[in-house]
């Protein structure tokens, strides 16, 4: 078993918090040390109160879905004798009302792009069965109640 932290600090400072036009910026912190702007998206908090260019919660869990596939995906690559040189991966996740009424991240596509070099490259199938493979064990995925699709983009390949 292994536990895993974050901080997250918001500071009032000399705002008006009851006017509920308060800045939703935060500091995420973790444990490694490194530290990113946080705040609410401005699809669902409009600016001034939510700042674009941190990172929201939806783009976090995004995020957190994509890299945990990409990892897994890479040490099973590796694992069958195949090297990647480039992963690239446009995820969206799409935000709706969900069967009981609430918001809620109901379906994250991923786009993997990926590139191999070698004598040994996988064919659609094998690369379709590592990211299938690579879905079957990300601790991320298997948390999650949302759809996880991935489509990926496949090179000129039998």
């Amino acid at each position: 078993m292994a536990q895993y932290s974050a901080e997250v600090l918001w500071l009032r400072g000399d705002q008006d918090f009851l006017d509920k036009r308060y800045s939703r910026r935060h500091l995420v912190r973790f444990d490694g040390g490194f530290e990113m702007p946080g705040s609410s998206s401005p699809r669902v908090v409009p600016e001034p109160m939510s700042d674009a260019s941190a990172v929201d919660p939806e783009e976090a869990f995004v995020s957190a879905l994509s890299t945990c596939h990409m990892l897994w995906f890479l040490a099973i690559a590796a694992k069958r004798g195949f090297c990647v040189d480039r992963y690239f991966d446009a995820a969206s996740g799409l935000l709706e009302t969900n069967a009981e009424g609430r918001l809620a991240m109901s379906v994250v596509t991923l786009r993997p792009d990926v590139s191999f070099s070698g004598e040994h490259l996988p064919t659609r199938d094998q690369e379709d069965d590592m990211h299938h493979a690579a879905h079957d064990v990300c601790f991320i995925a298997n948390s999650v109640r949302t759809l996880v699709r991935w489509e990926p983009v496949h090179a000129d390949r039998p």
